[in-house]
């Protein structure tokens, strides 16, 4: 089968596309035969070791697939459970493979599953919006703040608040449902929070950018707001003060999708919620990118340099 691999860690050059044997299903684990792989910022991370999880090498990267399962020939979504997407055929978690509805496209479905129910977590599990509360959404146009864009409002949301780097990814935010859209750049940020929510602080901040993101953000939280971050992308963690933190009365949490695993309360209601949503049209699943399985390092860069929107997918028999 073809597969992209990788026999070292560094920049996108290391991604490999190779003629390999398919897998061999283990105890617990089906094949898919893959129509369509998910790329996540995830990847790049995982790409030059430097995820939350340590990698090992030889690495097939993708953590998510869609297709068609052998055992019974049902349109499955399925997760890797963290390598081996990138390949016409996949073996994954038994338990982490989900039977798709009719009517939900194969890109649409795959957009849902790390980064929907990411959103829908965020949101609802990690930010325990309570309604009428102002949200802010950074990296509002990507594949998972596009989706949170969407679901803070039918969550409980009262106000949504979206950050992006450029005119038109702020357009694409308010077109999705944000209130307003602010310039995500971090000089500055806390005021235009401020501002976007008529001088008043927020209650709920999303953030996978870190940094002086995370920082500015911090000074924009309401007393009992709740800091949700899932993501480093502006490659800056941070450090916090716990005596301010006690000070303004606020929360910081993170989120990493791994500690929903083994927990199908957490897998299962909401991703089915998420699939109604989409078939009903009141939850929009934007497919920015579709590359053939062999320019996968190009669609991580497109990603890591943020020249893209919405969900990236890799069509891996072309």
């Amino acid at each position: 089968m073809r597969a992209v691999q990788q026999a070292e860690f560094g920049g996108p050059e290391v991604l490999q596309l190779v003629e390999i044997p398919e897998p061999i299903a283990g105890p617990g684990e089906v094949l898919v035969d893959v129509a369509l792989a998910g790329v996540n910022f995830a990847d790049t991370h995982q790409r030059r070791n430097e995820y939350l999880a340590a990698a090992e090498l030889p690495l097939i990267p993708g953590s998510e697939v869609v297709g068609i399962r052998r055992s019974d020939g049902v349109r499955v979504l399925a997760m890797t459970g963290g390598r081996g997407g990138y390949a016409q055929v996949a073996a994954v978690p038994a338990d982490l493979c989900f039977p798709l509805p009719d009517g939900l496209a194969d890109d649409v479905a795959l957009a849902l599953l790390l980064q929907g129910l990411t959103a829908w977590h965020l949101i609802r599990t990690s930010g325990r919006t309570a309604p009428g509360e102002t949200v802010v959404v950074h990296a509002a146009a990507g594949g998972t703040g596009s989706l949170a864009v969407q679901l803070a409002r039918p969550l409980g949301a009262g106000r949504v608040i979206a950050t992006a780097s450029s005119e038109d990814k702020r357009a694409l935010a308010v077109d999705l449902g944000a209130d307003v859209a602010v310039d995500s750049a971090a000089e500055g940020l806390t005021q235009r929070l401020l501002d976007a929510n008529g001088g008043r602080p927020v209650d709920v901040v999303l953030d996978a950018v870190g940094g002086e993101v995370f920082d500015a953000s911090m000074d924009a939280l309401a007393p009992f707001g709740r800091m949700v971050t899932y993501g480093v992308s502006g490659g800056s963690t941070n450090t916090v003060n716990t005596r301010r933190l006690m000070r303004e009365s606020r929360t910081v949490t993170g989120f990493w999708f791994r500690h929903c695993l083994g927990h199908p309360e957490l897998l299962d209601e909401p991703l089915a919620d998420l699939f109604e949503r989409a078939r009903a049209g009141t939850l929009r699943a934007r497919v920015g990118g579709r590359y053939p399985l062999g320019d996968a390092a190009q669609a991580q860069i497109d990603l890591a340099e943020r020249r893209t929107t919405g969900k990236l997918v890799l069509d891996v028999h072309a």
